[in-house]
């Protein structure tokens, strides 16, 4: 009897999410283990699919005839012990297939592409053959599917049983090769050849010296010209001559800014008495192997970063790794260099910036063990590290460490699910924890570290706010109260830097009609197009549909049609107005979108070549520039009046942390917040530099409103292009949910959702608010089974623990 493997095949469907029993192969027996990806057959037909095996069982009676696992697709596990019931742990959690948690923690190149293609099984007349197949034995159906005369044809050949359909799984997973040389005679002998060589033959005989230095050696041949001196021809000859034999050997791409060597890392920083006394309970969570979390409160500037490196330090020294996550990597550089500085090559980096095969690379040094050291952004909580000493969550209020698409995980929940299967300690760094974070230190739940004090004994910036309702009336439209506009005049003659955000991109953010009062709107999606001068078009952030900028209104064919609101793009055409001789930079996503802009833009910064920092929130956090004194928000307001119970708690996080970019060094800073709500309870707290109050404030709004922390919550979203459709779906869930669950839980809705259609789709939601109820997990999972089995003409049917928005 054949061993029996339990696989999980990639066919993302309720009805599909559980193992199918397959048979090994004689062949495979010895070669397959868990966490392997596998070819197998699945369906009727000849379709192929990817899968993880997910148990292997002894051979058992079986009536039937079990299909046979076609193929391996690697010779080691891709998913280990710990990650396996990790995944399966996270799709009960997250209402999501167990293939699309597994695929989640996987490189991109590691995910299977499946193609379907035409393969010829009997003879065809061979006009057929050369016109539809170009003489092969198969075609790629992908490329000839909107075809439809082709496809007729095809659908023909198959009906006479002439041609197959089937699907082909292709691992994209490459693994990098590079040329390398490799000597193939001894010392003595090379000295035999120098006989035969010409003496003014100068080359050859160094080329002779240097293969007699590296004894053996494979060295790639990049590395050996820049050794050597000798050029890519000598070392040609030398093969020819049967010195040398050429090999390929595998090498890791590198990503941008890796520490070529370990001869000059960083030493540890001298702890002041609030850092010590951070890190000593830590390390002493890491020696005692304690699932402790540790809840680090401290001020913009107060060290928490070198708290981090001399905890993970702790970890390496007794032999384990340490993991670190940063919101979102590629705007946080400065903070992956210091890790980089300070543990060199043990150092991997994961993050949306790489291109696949440098993730797949890092990926590879990671489980193989050449890396003890992992940071990155959220889905690096994933990273296949063993022996795990410490994880470290740093900006953990971030709402970037939940990911707004299936499967909708939050990574603190997936690192304290980490830390505690190792036993390991959970650091979450902030200077403004999240309401829920700071609520379970008060309750003891987590251990509260604070550092109120910066390193530098300086105090934190003055804040001023400056209320542009008397500027407006003043100065007309403007972007800068003259308060702003002094202190940056006076920042550039004393050759000082400063940093201003505005939380928009682009341009303007609407065009309108003056006659009509026509809006221009994107086709897709209930919201305004807004205005990019650089590609002078109009473009939706949400569908990114794009069209030419209206000279004329479409709606009333009048000519009064201008540009509302502010964007980045305007906001540096008016600075350069205002302060023509100011050296700016603008940083936001339209001047980041290429690859290691982030890091170019800001070591420009870093090295004075700009007065002033102009972007949008990626400016806010992780930056440490000792010249910057001036820090300009031009306009709180953006974000606060949204319909969200944390919009006030998220301006309080972006103030605070742009805030606590001036005067981080000897120089004094200065801060000024422009706003038309000077009275908010959130701007006033932000000036006051007071975290406490806020925290008290805001807390005493959600216990009554009964928002979270003193509620759990769960979205549920239906979506359809047909709006009739997407609201019969959700009034028929509301119904279920009001038959079913208990009274102490509250259902709100069913409502469109705020941004009611985007991508052509309608939206409407459901909000479910509880503290216990033990009916509620099992009735949403058949939620998801009935609206998967229905298929209900089109709609999607989605569950959101905890959603960070409602929008």
């Amino acid at each position: 009897m054949a061993e029996l493997a339990q696989v999980i095949v990639d066919v993302p469907t309720m009805q599909t999410d559980q193992p199918y029993t397959y048979a090994i192969p004689k062949r495979l027996e010895s070669q397959i283990q868990v966490g392997m990806r596998v070819i197998v057959p699945f369906g009727r037909g000849k379709r192929e699919v990817q899968g993880f095996v997910v148990g292997i069982d002894q051979p058992t009676e079986y009536d039937g005839t079990l299909k046979s696992i076609i193929g391996l697709m690697d010779l080691v596990p891709v998913v280990n012990t710990e990650l396996l019931q990790l995944s399966r742990w996270m799709a009960d959690q997250t209402y999501t297939f167990w293939i699309s948690c597994l695929y989640t923690m996987l490189p991109n190149a590691l995910k299977a592409k499946s193609h379907r293609v035409v393969r010829i099984v009997d003879e065809v007349d061979e006009q057929t053959a050369l016109d539809l197949f170009q003489g092969a034995d198969e075609l790629d159906f992908e490329r000839y599917q909107n075809d439809p005369q082709i496809v007729s044809q095809l659908l023909k050949l198959k009906r006479q049983g002439k041609v197959s359909f089937e699907y082909q799984v292709e691992d994209r997973a490459r693994v990098k090769k590079e040329i390398a040389i490799q000597p193939l005679m001894s010392f003595e002998q090379y000295e035999d050849e120098r006989v035969g060589v010409r003496a003014n033959a100068h080359a050859q005989q160094r080329l002779l010296s240097y293969l007699q230095q590296i004894d053996g050696q494979k060295v790639k041949l990049k590395q050996a010209e820049q050794q050597s001196g000798l050029k890519a021809g000598t070392f040609n000859v030398g093969e020819k001559r049967g010195w040398l034999k050429k090999i390929a050997v595998e090498t890791y791409r590198t990503p941008a800014g890796m520490i070529p060597d370990d001869q000059h890392l960083d030493s540890p920083l001298k702890l002041n008495p609030d850092q010590q006394a951070a890190v000593a309970k830590i390390d002493q969570a890491i020696d005692q192997a304690q699932n402790q979390t540790f809840l680090l409160q401290g001020v913009t500037g107060s060290g928490k970063t070198e708290v981090y490196l001399q905890a993970m330090a702790e970890a390496l020294r007794q032999g384990k790794t340490a993991l670190m996550l940063v919101p979102e990597i590629s705007l946080t550089p400065q903070m992956v260099n210091r890790v980089r500085r300070r543990f060199g090559q043990r150092v991997a980096v994961l993050h949306s910036s790489l291109s696949d095969g440098e993730r797949y690379d890092e990926w590879r040094r990671i489980e193989r063990g050449e890396a003890q050291v992992v940071v990155g952004a959220r889905s690096a909580v994933f990273a296949p590290l063993e022996n795990l000493g410490l994880i470290i969550m740093d900006e953990e209020h971030e709402t970037s460490y939940k990911q707004d698409e299936t499967p909708r995980y939050h990574a603190r929940d997936v690192a304290a699910w980490r830390a505690e299967y190792h036993h390991a300690p959970l650091v979450l760094g902030s200077a403004t924890p999240s309401l829920e974070s700071r609520a379970r230190a008060l309750a003891g739940v987590y251990q509260l570290l604070r550092m109120p004090m910066r390193v530098n004994q300086r105090p934190l910036p003055p804040v001023e706010v400056v209320d542009m309702r008397p500027e407006m009336q003043r100065n007309g439209e403007t972007n800068f109260s003259d308060r702003l506009l002094n202190l940056l005049n006076e920042r550039l003659q004393k050759g000082e830097q400063s940093i201003l955000m505005l939380n928009r991109r682009g341009f303007s953010s609407f065009i309108m009609c003056r006659d009509c009062g026509f809006v221009l709107k994107c086709p897709n999606c209930d919201i305004s197009l807004t205005l990019h001068m650089d590609s002078r078009t109009m473009k939706c952030h949400y569908c990114g549909h794009e069209e030419p900028i209206p000279s004329i209104c479409p709606q009333c064919q009048g000519s009064h049609i201008r540009y509302y609101g502010t964007g980045t793009e305007k906001v540096a055409a008016e600075l350069q107005q205002l302060m023509p001789s100011a050296r700016v930079i603008r940083m936001d996503v339209d001047t980041t979108r290429r690859k290691g802009m982030h890091a170019k833009l800001l070591k420009e910064f870093g090295e004075h070549q700009a007065d002033i920092l102009l972007g949008t929130q990626m400016i806010a956090k992780g930056l440490d520039f000792p010249n910057v004194t001036l820090v300009g928000v031009l306009n709180a307001d953006t974000g606060l009046d949204l319909p969200d119970f944390r919009a006030s708690e998220r301006t309080f996080d972006l103030l605070s942390q742009v805030s606590g970019r001036a005067g981080r060094a000897d120089k004094p800073g200065n801060v000024v917040i422009q706003t038309f709500n000077p009275d908010n309870y959130a701007i006033r707290y932000v000036q006051l530099h007071d975290y406490e109050d806020f925290f008290k404030a805001e807390m005493n709004i959600r216990y009554q409103a009964g928002y979270p922390p003193y509620y759990y919550t769960v979205r549920i979203m239906a979506s359809n292009e047909d709006e009739r459709a997407a609201a019969k779906a959700i009034y028929e869930i509301r119904n279920q949910l009001s038959v079913n669950l208990s009274k102490e839980t509250v259902v709100l809705g069913p409502t469109p959702r705020p941004i009611a259609r985007m991508k052509n789709r309608y939206y409407y939601q459901i909000i479910v608010k509880y503290k216990h109820d033990p009916k509620l997990h099992a009735l949403l999972k058949d939620i998801m089974r009935q609206t998967q089995a229905k298929s209900r003409q089109d709609t999607l049917v989605s569950i959101d623990p905890e959603p960070q928005y409602f929008m």
